[in-house]
C-alpha cells in the first residue's frame, strides 16, 4: 500500500506539502489507473505491477489526521506495516533529494505522528521528499506555498525519481531501494 500525504481539496493542489499526492498520482498514472475513488477518508485506487498488487491511497482527512485514514485502510486490506509505504514532503531535504527509510522518528512531521499514533508503531517505510527549507519566513506558509516556475524541472525530476524509487521497492524490496536512491 502507497499512501502520499497532502492536504485535500482545490487550494492545495500544487503547494510543497502536497508533493506525497503530486507523487501518488504520478504512480497511478504508470501503472494506468486515478486515484479517484472515495474509500477509507481517501482518494483510493488499485493497480498491478507485475504480478504484484498495489493499493494506492490519498488520505482526505488534512495532513495532521492522516493516521484515520490510513488505520482504515490498513485494517481492511490487513496490510503488514513493512508493506506500507507513507510517501510526505521534508524541509530538511532540498529540493530534489529523496531518502527512502525503514521506520523511524517523525522528524516533526505531522502527518507522520498522527500515522505512528493511530497504527500504535513508527515502524512503516517512508519515502521522504525533499522541498528545501526557506531561507527566511515562516515554514507554515512555505510548505503551504506552490513550487516557483524556476523550480518546476527539479519538481518533475523528482518526482520521476520518487516513481523509479517505489518500482524498486515493490519489486526488490527496501533494502535495494535504500542503496540505490540514499
Amino acid at each position: 500500500m502507497i499512501i502520499g500525504l497532502g492536504n485535500p481539496g482545490e487550494r492545495y493542489i500544487k503547494t510543497r506539502h502536497n508533493i506525497g499526492f503530486m507523487v501518488v498520482d504520478q504512480f497511478a498514472s504508470r501503472l494506468g489507473t486515478v486515484c479517484n475513488t472515495r474509500k477509507f477518508q481517501s482518494l483510493f485506487s488499485k493497480g498491478m505491477l507485475e504480478s504484484e498488487g498495489v493499493a494506492l491511497l490519498k488520505p482526505q482527512t488534512f495532513m495532521n489526521v492522516s493516521g484515520v485514514a490510513v488505520k482504515e485502510a490498513i485494517g481492511m486490506y490487513k496490510c503488514v506495516l513493512q508493506d506500507l509505504m507513507v510517501i510526505c514532503d521534508d524541509l530538511d531535504l532540498p529540493l530534489g533529494k529523496i531518502r527512502i527509510k525503514r521506520g523511524g522518528g517523525s522528524g516533526g512531521h505531522r502527518g507522520l505522528v498522527s500515522i505512528a499514533t493511530h497504527l500504535g508503531s513508527a515502524d512503516f517505510p517512508r519515502l521522504r521528499v525533499g522541498i528545501g527549507r526557506p531561507s527566511a519566513g515562516n515554514p507554515r506558509d512555505y510548505v503551504l506555498s506552490p513550487f516557483s516556475k524556476e523550480e518546476e524541472v527539479a519538481l518533475a525530476e523528482v518526482l520521476e525519481k520518487a516513481c523509479q524509487a517505489l518500482h524498486m521497492w515493490i519489486l526488490e524490496g527496501i533494502d535495494v531501494c535504500m542503496n540505490k536512491f540514499n
